[in-house]
């Protein structure tokens, strides 16, 4: 019997086996897939802040990043840059498969190829139905951590409900053209209600992508063709990885003898999408919970509805303000949003962000506020409002 059984190991989940590995619990780490780092459709950015979460061996780091342009639907765009590292890109799937020997190097047992079924309830604590090479067995810990991605499947049966508002992600490896810095396109044709991007990765090599609700493929293929008229990749057969992401958050992280962090919980930024950070800052929270809660021997739902409150503490306005920036850029056509791009520009309100000491790379919510207060944004928001009121209406 363990004291905690993680299910997945993905950057977050490796994380939190780790994390209660050094705490001396016996923690065994589950996960359907062959082995650590079958997250390919993850471009891998994090902030510096995220880094000192994150202290990666050098090898992982493919990229530092400082500047990057974001184009408007009309093909104009917006650079910015700062003098430090804003950003580092990483290698993903290498990312995943450190943390999992970092676990397993303090003392976390993992077990792939390993699919879970269900998990129950015992006198003692859980039990764990699994799968391995079609033999059904049941392992049992003190408590479970559902840190497995985006999937309703584990969350729905233990009556936490599922995530039904979620974006589609897609991304290829692909070899451009003197791009030495992030390219980010907005644009419905391009990637309804969000945005594609071309991210450097060192040498020649890049990656593509883009996130939308639905027929990712689609959007990916003319996304790619485009790349390829303006000469900024080379034409190739791409091979494509596709992934869902949670622009929500379940209302519910917690239960008897369980929590769930990460992408699971729906811990990922509306805005971006991004997980990584805000799926470690929750994971913190947890292991905090789960120590205090070993330790007073009260595994309970009620005892452990503390992380929902530590994590919610941490991210919960910040996730509440991008949904809803999201939903309204979401409601914006082409033309709004060109004129959006055209007043930021006019009025430099982008430069002003950049000296700000305040605006961070993961916290949107202050350059959200901020924008909005700027006058020229208000006659232009008020506009569009007038003009579509009901469209608006419906969508946000």
């Amino acid at each position: 019997m363990y004291d905690i059984i993680v299910i997945g190991a993905g950057i977050t989940g490796s994380f939190t086996a780790r994390e209660l590995a050094k705490l001396g619990y016996q923690v065994c780490t589950l996960d359907k897939h062959p082995s650590a780092g079958n997250k390919s459709s993850c471009t891998g950015i994090v902030s510096s802040e995220c880094m000192e979460l994150l202290p990666v061996d050098d090898s992982i780091i493919q990229q530092k990043a400082h500047s990057a342009r974001i184009f408007s639907p009309a093909g104009n765009f917006i650079r910015i840059e700062r003098d430090s590292t804003q950003a580092y890109i990483l290698d993903r799937p290498k990312l995943d498969m450190w943390m999992a020997a970092q676990a397993q190097a303090c003392g976390a047992e993992f077990r792939f190829n390993t699919f879970v079924e269900s998990i129950d309830q015992s006198k003692e604590g859980v039990i764990v139905t699994c799968q391995h090479n079609r033999r059904h067995f049941d392992l049992e810990a003190g408590v479970a951590i559902i840190a497995s991605g985006f999937s309703g499947r584990l969350t729905g049966k233990l009556g936490l409900g599922q995530i039904s508002y979620y974006a589609r992600g897609a991304q290829s490896e692909v070899t451009c053209l003197d791009i030495d810095e992030t390219e980010v396109y907005c644009g419905n044709e391009l990637a309804p209600g969000f945005f594609a991007w071309l991210v450097p990765t060192g040498g020649s090599r890049a990656k593509a992508g883009l996130l939308c609700r639905s027929n990712p493929h689609k959007y990916m293929a003319s996304f790619l063709s485009r790349l390829v008229r303006l000469g900024k990749i080379f034409p190739a057969e791409f091979s494509i990885s596709y992934g869902n992401i949670p622009l929500q958050p379940l209302s519910r992280t917690y239960g008897n003898r369980f929590v769930v962090i990460g992408d699971a919980a729906g811990q990922a930024k509306p805005t971006t999408g991004g997980g990584i950070y805000f799926g470690l800052l929750a994971a913190r929270e947890a292991i905090t919970v789960l120590d205090d809660a070993f330790k007073e021997r009260d595994l309970t739902a009620r005892y452990l509805s503390r992380y929902q409150k530590r994590w919610r503490q941490i991210l919960g306005h910040e996730l509440s303000i991008d949904y809803w920036a999201h939903r309204f850029y979401q409601s914006l056509d082409d033309r709004q949003i060109s004129h959006i791009f055209d007043l930021i520009e006019r009025h430099g309100i982008h430069e002003s962000f950049l000296t700000s000491p305040d605006i961070s790379f993961d916290w949107h919510s202050k350059i959200i506020t901020e924008a909005i207060k700027h006058r020229s944004l208000q006659r232009a928001l008020k506009e569009f409002h007038l003009k579509s009121p009901e469209r608006l209406k419906h969508k946000t």
